[in-house]
């Protein structure tokens, strides 16, 4: 039987930060709001719980799960050959609706997906969701919907869909926004926009101006 904790209540909070950190040590899954919308979280180094997401998404490995992390310094062991201007755009965007594609470091054990040796990379603005992964460390987590259906803006849509497959269910009330965060390839020299979500071309470009946009 899924749990589910109010995070704008204190007790309620402590309480279900605690329970959601248990879960997903143990290797079960979460879902926890942020900045853009509700996610579906794991435990990013463990293959079975990332998995085990993908499922109950029903989602294919060939749509590779992001990791959020609570901290830029994070990035340090996940990611290599980052260059200059990818944290240029740390600096600017994070904590923020800014994905970046990287290199993750080959001696990294975890399986996200067909990720051709990259990872997708983000910190959210969200203090429950900052929490959480200060706490447990980098997480494998994708919006918590049902792969075709909208993503879900607060708790009540993503137990709907989700239920029993989630362990622990963070509550934070309806989320700030409901456009997806930017995706920018940062693994070759120029960055490339892959999605623009909630950063536009114009905003990014004021810090990188040599930025392109995919086709």
């Amino acid at each position: 039987m899924a749990r589910r904790y109010d995070t704008n209540d204190a007790t309620d909070r402590t309480t279900g930060l605690r329970e959601a950190a248990s879960a997903v040590r143990r290797g079960e899954l979460v879902v926890l709001p942020t900045d853009t919308v509700y996610g579906i979280g794991a435990d990013a180094f463990s293959s079975e719980a990332v998995a085990d997401l993908l499922e109950a998404k029903g989602r294919g490995r060939n749509m590779p799960t992001p990791v959020l992390i609570g901290s830029p310094n994070t990035l340090h062991g996940l990611v290599t050959d980052f260059s200059e201007l990818a944290w240029e755009l740390v600096d600017a965007f994070w904590p923020g609706a800014l994905t970046l594609v990287a290199k993750h470091q080959p001696s990294l054990q975890w399986d996200l997906g067909e990720t051709r040796g990259t990872v997708a990379v983000r910190m959210p603005l969200h203090p429950v969701a900052i929490e959480l992964l200060t706490e447990v460390g980098p997480m494998a987590v994708s919006s918590a919907n049902l792969t075709g259906h909208p993503a879900p803006e607060d708790c009540d849509a993503a137990q709907e869909m989700l239920g029993d497959s989630v362990s622990v269910y963070l509550d934070g009330g309806p989320t700030p926004g409901n456009v997806p965060s930017s995706i920018v390839d940062v693994t070759g020299p120029v960055p490339v926009l892959l999605r623009e979500g909630a950063l536009s071309p114009d905003e990014l470009r004021k810090v990188v101006p040599d930025l392109e946009v995919a086709n």
